[in-house]
């Protein structure tokens, strides 16, 4: 099952950017507006823009320390306050503490990052980034053996095949490409990078360090913990990295099973049933099934929203070599050896009673994951975690164990489990500069959009149906529901990709936005339009004035919103008259 989310009601406010420069042997200013890919911003690729007004504010004088710091080209790295080694240091430089360190810089704050591992974290080298490579070839794949698909273009393609150590190269190339261009972009704008593991040893106060090494100690005003989260594995299954895996291994795609069981059908489950059901195996098969999906509930894919859920399951599973077991648990998972394939116990999840056993080719266990807590001295503070998580309020301030707040320490990301996404991460961590260079803020967790990469995709923002109704319910309003079909949007028809929905549920009264789900083609682009309107407090009878190129997808969000009926008086968009 796939790990929950919990959302936090709180209103949305605006976040400002400053213009800062980079500095690589010369001076250079950046447009305040930024790209970002999965928390990566346009310098990361490159791109350097001149002449702003605030070219001068960095010094480009390059300045090497001696230790054990990968070291900022720049002495524009801030002023730390008075009596601090620095203004902010941040324990973990994954996508959230990388969007964090950043802004830091902006807003002025001498600002270092320490990482153990390797930069980027989880989305970088074990998640999002790499991932979506092997989901880029599955697509491709997909596309190229569908001949009906191809027939209706007027096209014939021989027999489609792939090299699985190219695949493998992708995915790896485009981790290491993406994790040096995060350690480059802070080095050009000042971030020092201190290597080792980091952990609190008082207020204000952190140590890193490697393994048999002595410890260094530094001071800072502020301090954030984002140190993002690992597999979560579950008692009674031996994971051997090679049979039984988790999606850690399964990313460096070692072998493609002829049959594998994957633990759970939520957002990694999906995705890698959709990169293995694609490839198939490399020595071919004729078995019935290539995956079988194992669910704690009683559905599969329980955290989309249930409508889009039913649709997607008609869609990515049902038409493809892939069955499944609902309300059971693998209780025991052997991996295969001496011959012997892997074995999966399984029991009744409400009884507890054997239900069935399953031999397999492999086991990926895609169960959620873990907050990675342990070791970061949170006693010394006296902060107690609650299941691992770190527990913050929703300014992402760090709560010690007698419920009060911990001065000058946050925490960000997969660590306190509000949000385990990659730009949830990032959001929360310029949330939290915000705050810690004199402006509140309050990150609205409801504009989070998500997005699972199958073939059509997922994406989602806000509330689910039911979770609508139930808050109706207690709060005493009304909610509508309204829906469009990408059979309907030309340029959908024209990629003969008409399978798809879009799906508003909202306020008739006030015609606030509660939720969109969109299951079709480019689903997680999609969605930006809606996410952007539940953050900014847009209401339908004002976005369904805007504009959209045509034939383009986004048609699908505009007829959305236009067929939303709202009660009362229809406002006119914002700078036009009413023309009567």
């Amino acid at each position: 099952m796939q790990s929950s989310m919990s959302l936090s009601l709180s209103s949305p406010s605006p976040i400002t950017r400053s213009d800062c420069a980079t500095v690589d042997g010369s001076s250079y200013s950046l447009a305040p507006r930024s790209l970002r890919f999965c928390g990566l911003r346009k310098e990361d690729f490159g791109f350097k823009s001149l002449n702003s007004p605030n070219s001068a504010r960095f010094v480009p004088t390059v300045k090497k320390l001696r230790s054990k710091k990968v070291l900022a080209a720049l002495s524009g790295n801030g002023t730390p306050s008075k009596g601090f080694d620095y203004d902010l240091v941040i324990i973990g430089a994954g996508v959230g503490g990388h969007g964090a360190a950043l802004h830091a810089v902006e807003k002025g704050l001498k600002t270092a990052i320490i990482e153990g591992d390797v930069v980027g974290g989880t989305c970088v080298n074990r998640g999002c980034v790499p991932s979506k490579a092997l989901l880029a070839v599955s697509g491709r794949m997909r596309e190229l053996q569908n001949e009906h698909h191809m027939k209706a273009f007027g096209l014939q393609v021989a027999a489609a095949g792939y090299d699985r150590q190219g695949v493998a190269n992708h995915a790896n190339n485009l981790a290491s490409k993406i994790r040096n261009n995060l350690t480059n972009s802070m080095k050009a704008l000042g971030v020092d990078i201190l290597t080792g593991v980091g952990s609190i040893v008082g207020p204000q106060q952190v140590k890193y360090g490697k393994v048999g090494f002595t410890d260094t100690m530094i001071t800072a005003k502020d301090i954030i913990i984002a140190t993002g989260s690992i597999p979560l594995v579950p008692k009674g299954i031996e994971v051997d990295g090679k049979t039984v895996i988790t999606s850690d291994h399964a990313l460096k795609l070692e072998f493609v099973p002829q049959w594998i069981a994957i633990v759970g059908s939520g957002y990694i489950g999906l995705e890698f049933s959709d990169v293995y059901t694609a490839l198939g195996s490399e020595v071919g098969t004729n078995m019935p099934f290539q995956v079988t999906f194992v669910e704690a509930l009683d559905q599969l894919m329980p955290g989309f929203d249930p409508e889009i859920g039913k649709l997607a399951q008609r869609v990515l599973i049902n038409p493809r070599k892939i069955d499944s077991h609902t309300g059971v648990f693998a209780s025991k998972i052997t991996p295969a050896k001496d011959g012997k394939p892997v074995i999966i116990e399984l029991i009744d999840a409400k009884t507890k009673e054997p239900k069935d056993t399953l031999e397999v080719d492999a086991a990926l266990i895609a169960t959620g994951r873990a907050p990675f807590t342990n070791g970061l001295g949170l006693e010394n503070i006296n902060v107690e975690t609650q299941r691992g998580f770190v527990p913050v309020d929703e300014r992402m301030q760090v709560i010690d164990a007698n419920g009060k707040l911990v001065p000058h320490l946050y925490c960000i990301g997969d660590a306190n489990g509000k949000m385990m996404l990659a730009h949830a991460a990032s959001a929360q961590g310029i949330s939290v500069v915000e705050q810690v260079s004199g402006k509140d803020h309050v990150l609205n967790h409801l504009s989070i959009p998500a997005a699972c990469f199958t073939h059509p995709e997922i994406s989602m923002v806000g509330l689910t149906e039911p979770q609508a109704r139930e808050k109706a319910e207690k709060e005493g309003f009304e909610i509508s529901v309204t829906k469009t079909s990408f059979k309907a949007n030309t340029k959908a028809l024209a990629e003969n990709e008409g399978e798809g929905l879009a799906k508003l549920i909202y306020r008739p009264d006030s015609g606030e936005i509660l939720g969109v789900h969109i299951f079709g083609l480019h689903a997680a682009d999609l969605i930006h339009e809606a996410s952007n309107a539940i953050a900014l407090g847009t209401r339908i009878q004002d976005i369904k004035y805007a504009v959209h190129a045509h034939p383009t997808l986004s048609e699908v969000l505009d007829e959305l919103f236009k067929s939303a009926k709202v009660k009362g008086n229809v406002s006119s968009p914002v700078g036009e008259p009413v023309v009567v």
